[in-house]
């Protein structure tokens, strides 16, 4: 089948900055249509290719091929923003852009040119430089790590906006879930080699994992050089997957455990296998309020956090994220409403914008600003250089200046600092950010050993789905709900909760409730009708959660070959769930219509 030739390509492509190559060999093409992202470790050469692409630097050998009269937008990492600009003169950028052209990428973002760029929030700055990469709907775009800042909605604005548009691109990110939406392809800079597969990020665990089989299959053949590489390779590569099935198991657990304590199910067997929740209580809070002049940030908002708990804020940027989360851990004042704390709390707080790291220290210094060759890990004590290669950092840079290193590197090393310190509550903002696969792999285990209490600021879907057993939205206008589970149950229990409302006022029948007397309703629920009624959206979430729990053992492409008998037993538990689940809204929707009913009849 005939190929499209490649817009832009690099052939034999290497990069050193005057010392050890970053990459050589590096071969990469680009055709119509191809959403690529360039996945590997910080610090692997990522950024570097997709600025050599760019034209922003040249590559010490080999060729870049561009298509005559390709335009390209690109987006890099960190845009700096000139103080006395406004966002129109910022996206117009040296060139000097029409200002229709600027108007209209503004208008993508929904960002208005006439302010100053340097009043710009985080993630509005991330959006007009976004704009800026767009300007003149460029044939391709560069974009290096393009969520970060951005919040959920935006994300997927940008989702449906790339593919939709079926842009060319090659992207950078650490966000999975957006990778997943939108690539077609997946380069991989691997221990200094670019390699290409031509599927997307989705493949990208099984596609690693043959690779790693075959490498090792190869290494036992040979030297011992390369048996140590193929040792590292099943700690890395195929150990990844073995870690991800028992942190889901774990959590699982947690997420049950937090089912329980919100919904009341199970609430005492709970407490019976965990102590009582007076002793584990994180904080508690009760019909918790707080604005800014007209401006709703949190109306009646009621919780319980308990030691071990790990919970994401999400919601749209400006919402109230960050105010409800300092609230609950007393850096701001609420207006009304209880709030208790543990009095034993101690607190480390992880701050994307990097303050607590000093550029000119080196990394051994970070670690250790008071000297000497060890540091205290959480009551254990460990060799710095030991410590900094649980984080991917090797010997050599271990005396390096903070100032040498990316934004991925610095997100880690500061990573480092904080999971080091003593604390029974962690709390992230943002931690994902710049960080590649390998790197949340390490953050993944580091909070799974974490004994504390973990709070959660994100806009990274799949982390918080890997993380938390509970997600509190703050939707804005004040409005703050609590799902137990991660992002993909917030998602799947809002829908539901919103198609049970519409089901509910439109059903004027009750199909499993018998009327008693003619056709007119009576004039109250029975106590065991009202009873059902008020506990039925609990069993229904638990149902739901059985039901995502099942899918994923039943995804597990090995199991009908390991364990035929355990196969069977899930899909005819899963079906037995799915009917359940059916009847369970039936009756729900039933008995809240014949409520309807009756509360119509006594009003007129």
């Amino acid at each position: 089948m005939a190929t499209d030739p490649p817009v832009l390509a690099l052939k034999d492509a290497a990069v050193g900055f005057g010392g050890e190559p970053l990459f050589t060999g590096a071969e990469l093409a680009i055709t119509p249509g191809m959403r690529a992202c360039l996945v590997g470790r910080n610090g692997s050469g990522k950024s570097t290719i997709l600025k050599v692409l760019a034209g922003v630097i040249q590559p010490d050998q080999g060729e870049l091929y561009i298509q005559p009269g390709l335009s390209v937008g690109y987006l890099q990492q960190d845009v700096p923003v000139i103080a006395g600009q406004t966002v129109a003169e910022f996206v117009a950028g040296e060139a000097g852009a029409p200002r229709h052209e600027v108007d209209a990428a503004l208008s993508r973002v929904e960002i208005d040119g006439d302010r100053m760029a340097d009043t710009l929030s985080g993630g509005e700055a991330r959006r007009a430089a976004m704009a800026r990469a767009m300007l003149g709907d460029p044939d391709v775009l560069l974009l290096d790590e393009p969520t970060n800042h951005l919040d959920l909605p935006t994300i997927e604005w940008l989702e449906r906006e790339l593919v939709e548009r079926r842009k060319t691109l090659v992207v950078i990110s650490h966000d999975r879930a957006f990778l997943e939406a939108v690539t077609t392809d997946t380069f991989w800079m691997d221990r200094g080699k670019l390699r290409h597969n031509n599927k997307g990020y989705g493949a990208f665990d099984s596609w690693t994992e043959q690779i790693a089989d075959a490498e090792i299959k190869s290494a036992q053949k040979l030297d011992q050089k390369l048996k140590a590489e193929a040792r590292w390779l099943e700690r890395g590569v195929t150990a990844r997957r073995k870690r991800n099935q028992g942190r889901l198991e774990r959590l699982g657990q947690l997420r049950a455990q937090r089912k329980a304590l919100l919904t009341g199910q199970d609430l005492v067997k709970f407490e019976l296998e965990s102590g009582p929740i007076s002793s584990r209580m994180v904080i508690d809070c009760e019909n918790l309020s707080k604005s800014f002049d007209d401006l709703k940030i949190v109306d009646g908002f009621s919780t319980r956090i308990l030691r071990g708990d790990r919970v994401g804020f999400i919601g749209p940027n400006g919402a109230g994220k960050t105010t409800l989360l300092k609230i609950l851990i007393g850096e701001e004042e609420r207006d009304s409403g209880r709030l208790r704390r543990a009095k034993n709390l101690s607190i480390a707080f992880f701050d994307q914008t990097r303050s607590q790291l000093d550029p000119n220290d080196t990394l051994w210094q970070t670690l250790a600003p008071r000297g000497g060759d060890s540091i205290n890990v959480r009551g254990t004590p460990r060799h710095v250089v030991a410590y900094l290669r649980d984080f991917l950092f090797d010997e050599k840079q271990a005396r390096a200046p903070v100032a040498t290193l990316s934004g991925g590197e610095r997100n880690r090393l500061l990573l480092a600092k904080i999971l080091a310190l003593p604390s029974n509550l962690l709390v992230l903002d943002e931690p994902t950010n710049d960080l590649d696969a390998d790197t949340l792999d390490v953050l993944l285990d580091m909070l799974d050993s974490y004994e504390g209490t973990v709070l959660l600021v994100s806009h990274d879907r799949d982390f918080l789905n890997r993380v938390v057993n509970s997600t509190i939205a703050v939707e804005g206008e004040g409005v703050v709900e609590e799902y137990p589970g991660g992002y993909a149950d917030y998602l799947r229990q809002r829908k539901r909760k919103a198609e049970s409302g519409k089901s509910a006022k439109a059903r004027n029948t009750a199909k499993s409730v018998k009327p008693r007397t003619g056709d007119a309703p009576p004039k109250k629920l029975t106590f065991k009708e009202q009873h059902e009624l008020d506990n039925l959206p609990d069993r229904i979430t638990a149902l739901e959660t059985a039901k995502s729990e099942l899918e994923k053992v039943l995804a597990d492409p090995q199991m009908f070959a390991r364990d035929r008998e355990g196969y069977e037993t899930a899909a005819k538990k899963l079906a037995e769930v799915e009917q359940a689940i059916s009847t369970s809204e039936d009756r729900w929707l039933a008995l809240d219509a014949l409520q309807e009913a009756i509360t119509n009849k006594a009003a007129s």
